[in-house]
C-alpha cells in the first residue's frame, strides 16, 4: 500500500516523538529521509517500497521487542542507496548513527537501529533475534505478491539496473535469488512463514528458471572456444 509524503512525514514525526529524550523538530529529518527515498535511480526502492515495509512492519508487531527501533530501522534500511554500489547498508546504517543521536534519539536505540539496517545485506536474523525477524520478513514480503506484482517488482529492479549488460545482470541477479532460496527459512516470524513462504519460493524459483532459460537463448559469440 502506497502512502502520500505527507502520510509518510506525519508517521515520522509521530515515531521519531515517540523515540526522543527531548524535543527536537523532528521535520527536517523526514524530509531528508523522503528526498533521499525519492532520488532519480531508484526504480524499485522508492517511498513505495518504504510504505509497503511501514505496513508490513506494523502486521507483525507482536513479535517485536521494540517496535518503534523496527520502524526506526525501515525508514533508514535503503536510506542510502545506489545500484552501482555495494555499501549500501553500511552507509544507511552510518545515516542512522549521525541523525539519530542528532534528534535527540538515546544511543541504545540508535544503536539497534543500526544493527537492524546492517542485518539487512543478509535477511539471516539469529533466532532470539526478534527484531531482527520483524525488519527482515517485512523487507521481505515482496517476494510473495501475486505473479502481476511480482513481475512488476523484478522489472523494476531490471530498471534500477539498466546500467549493466543482460548476461551480466543475469547472472548476478541468479547468484541473489538462489541465496535466498538457500536460506532455511525466507521469513521467520510465525505469521510472515505462514503467510509468504510458500508464494516467495514459487516466485523465486519461477524468476531464476526464466533467468536461466533466456541465458540459454541468447546468442553466442560463434569464433570463442
Amino acid at each position: 500500500m502506497a502512502a502520500t509524503d505527507p502520510e509518510l512525514l506525519t508517521h515520522w514525526s509521530a515515531l521519531l516523538r515517540r523515540c526522543q529524550t527531548e524535543s527536537v523538530d523532528p521535520t527536517p529529518y523526514g524530509e531528508d529521509l523522503l528526498a533521499r527515498w525519492a532520488e532519480p535511480q531508484r526504480r524499485y526502492h522508492t517511498t513505495d517500497h518504504l510504505a509497503a515495509v511501514l505496513v508490513h512492519v506494523d502486521s507483525l508487531a507482536e513479535y517485536a521487542e521494540d517496535i518503534d527501533a523496527v520502524l526506526l530501522a525501515a525508514w533508514f534500511h535503503d536510506a542510502v542507496y545506489r545500484p552501482d554500489r555495494s555499501e549500501n547498508e553500511e552507509r544507511s546504517a552510518r545515516l542512522a548513527e549521525r541523525a539519530l543521536p542528532e534528534a535527540a534519539v538515546p544511543d541504545t536505540i540508535t544503536a539497534e537501529v543500526a544493527r537492524l539496517v546492517r542485518l539487512t545485506v543478509t535477511h539471516h536474523p539469529g533466532d532470539g533475534d526478534r527484531n531482527g525477524q520483524v525488519l527482515c520478513d517485512a523487507d521481505l514480503a515482496v517476494l510473495a505478491g501475486d505473479p502481476v506484482a511480482y513481475a512488476a517488482y523484478a522489472a523494476a529492479v531490471r530498471d534500477e539496473y539498466g546500467f549493466v549488460p543482460d548476461d551480466a545482470f543475469r547472472a548476478g541477479r541468479a547468484g541473489v535469488l538462489r541465496q535466498l532460496l538457500a536460506l532455511p527459512r525466507l521469513f521467520r516470524t510465525t505469521i510472515g512463514y505462514e503467510r509468504w513462504e510458500d508464494t516467495a519460493r514459487r516466485n523465486l524459483t519461477t524468476e531464476l528458471e526464466l533467468l536461466l532459460s533466456a541465458d540459454d537463448s541468447a546468442p553466442r559469440d560463434r569464433s570463442a572456444p
